[in-house]
């Protein structure tokens, strides 16, 4: 047996690995004081193992015989895999490709499938990737949505799935790590045109949370999305979308790539979104006018999708003033304080001028009535602890304070909140420690201001600052405003008892005397 071995040797190995081999023994030999000599396979000898070749080496080195002995196979043995191995690490180090590179199978209409069951795909190349985890970029033109309608995280109650980031603008990781806020807002798919214009005033990253009911809507959600991201390059490079749908209205189709005919106006945000929504049922109005907007669940939602330290929380159609993020930026780099509240003073103004351009433009048209502190004629309470009047002198004729500072363009603290009152509900920002808003709260009333009386209650510090504001299109009246939200209004005030009781056993203040009637 043996000697088939060494037969099965001499006629398998290439005469390339006998000179390996050979000078490879004769170095191994003379280190341990030995002669050296030749491995003599060859094919033309009738017994390999009988009649072992010997022949004189160069330089006068004494003659020896190598027979088939099994030290010296598992010698050569050891010494083949040897070379073996380090000749297959060269090839693999040389290679370009990380790995074997997993591509779905297409679907029926020749599209990638999406989380559907399908036979077992098949592995097939892909084009070369870079080894370096830094060079990863990821997909920007991607109209798929990444997310499985059937796996979500749900909210306390179970009344809500959330999905989180299921598109993340292309620049929003680096956008993140450069800006120390982010603006952080909610919508409905009715009013995501109004995103258009956030997003060209604020050059830092957005995170938005979008409530989409049932499948109609979702599929709504998502043409319309693909005319967002063809479009506008702020929204695609900028803003990162998450999706809440409730329970008693699901969504079961999953995502899908979504095909423009190419016709979209993007010149007409609103006007297209309005074609997107000519062929939704009527069924899915009376629901909406049936249940409750989760206005709360939506901001913390957008909130916690957010990367850095400091969240602008506002909604969707509150627009922010030009060069607000960098100017923004610049100021929250150098603060220090832990429980601070930001507020930025909003504005609503008619929609026959255009947006101002700084606070100087924006106080000149109030002056003439064509702007006005938000919900003034609607609900007076809402933003008036932020002192509109005071807010304005720094660029009014005959001020006194540090006009270089008014000047430069810079933000700084124009003065403090004095006095507070529970239903203040500012857009201010604060870092991401401050607390959440609470989800038992949902429709309209009770929503924003518990939040901001807990952050009051907890011993946030509130400040105004200038020159930066904040906008909203349209001078609002109480005759605008539906009777069903007095109704949900009403609902939420009957929450508001135990709500107080649960923030004054919390922090064991109560600074508004909240509790001085209770037993």
């Amino acid at each position: 047996m043996l000697c088939s071995y060494c037969k099965f040797a001499n006629d398998y190995f290439h005469p390339l690995w006998t000179q390996h081999l050979n000078f490879t023994l004769d170095v191994y030999l003379q280190r341990r004081k030995k002669p050296s000599f030749d491995l003599l396979w060859q094919s033309s000898e009738p017994d390999f193992c009988s009649a072992t070749h010997a022949r004189s080496f160069r330089r006068g080195r004494l003659k020896l015989q190598l027979g088939c002995r099994p030290w010296n196979l598992s010698l050569v043995t050891v010494i083949i895999i040897t070379f073996s191995n380090m000749l297959f690490t060269m090839l693999l180090l040389q290679s370009e490709d990380c790995g074997p590179s997993y591509v779905a199978p297409a679907d029926d209409a020749g599209e990638p499938s999406v989380l559907t069951e399908k036979p077992p795909a098949v592995r097939t190349p892909a084009p070369a990737q870079s080894c370096d985890p830094r060079d990863y970029q990821q997909p920007s033109e991607s109209s798929i949505l990444r997310m499985d309608v059937r796996v979500g995280r749900w909210d306390a109650r179970r009344l809500y799935k959330m999905f989180d980031s299921v598109v993340i603008g292309s620049e929003f990781p680096a956008l993140s790590s450069s800006y120390s806020v982010s603006i952080a807002t909610q919508s409905s798919v009715e009013k995501l045109y109004s995103l258009v214009q956030v997003a060209h005033q604020w050059t830092g990253p957005i995170s938005v949370a979008v409530f989409t009911p049932g499948d109609e809507s979702f599929f709504v959600f998502q043409r319309y999305l693909a005319y967002l991201r063809k479009c506008y390059a702020p929204i695609r490079e900028r803003v990162t979308f998450s999706v809440a749908i409730p329970k008693d209205r699901p969504v079961f189709d999953q995502p899908q790539v979504i095909e423009l005919t190419g016709d979209e106006d993007c010149l007409k945000p609103e006007a297209t979104l309005n074609t997107f929504l000519v062929g939704v049922s009527k069924e899915l109005a009376t629901w909406k006018n049936r249940n409750v907007y989760p206005q709360n669940h939506l901001r913390n939602l957008a909130r916690k999708n957010c990367q850095t330290e400091y969240v602008f929380l506002t909604d969707v159609d509150i627009i922010p003033s030009p060069n607000q993020a960098n100017l923004l930026d610049e100021f929250l780099k150098s603060s220090q304080c832990e429980k601070c509240a930001y507020v930025i003073p909003t504005y609503e103004i008619d929609t026959r001028v255009r947006f101002p351009q700084n606070k100087t433009e924006l106080v000149r048209i109030a002056n003439k009535g064509l702007a006005r502190p938000f919900h003034q004629k609607v609900f007076i309470h809402n933003q008036y602890a932020t002192n509109f009047t005071r807010w304005s002198l720094d660029v009014l004729p005959g001020f006194g304070g540090n006009v270089d500072v008014v000047r430069s363009g810079k933000v700084y603290v124009s003065h403090e909140v004095n006095n507070f009152e529970f239903f203040y509900e500012p857009f201010y920002v604060a870092r991401d420690t401050a607390p959440e808003h609470d989800e038992r709260f949902m429709g309209y009333g009770y929503t924003r201001n518990t939040q901001v009386y807990e952050m009051f209650v907890a011993g946030h510090e509130f400040l105004v600052l200038t020159p930066i504001f904040t906008g909203h299109w349209g001078l609002q009246t109480k005759k605008g405003r539906p009777a069903w939200r007095e109704k949900q209004n009403s609902m939420n005030r009957k929450l508001f008892d135990g709500f107080k009781k649960e923030v004054f056993a919390r922090y064991n203040r109560d600074p508004l005397k909240m509790m001085k009637n209770q037993n």
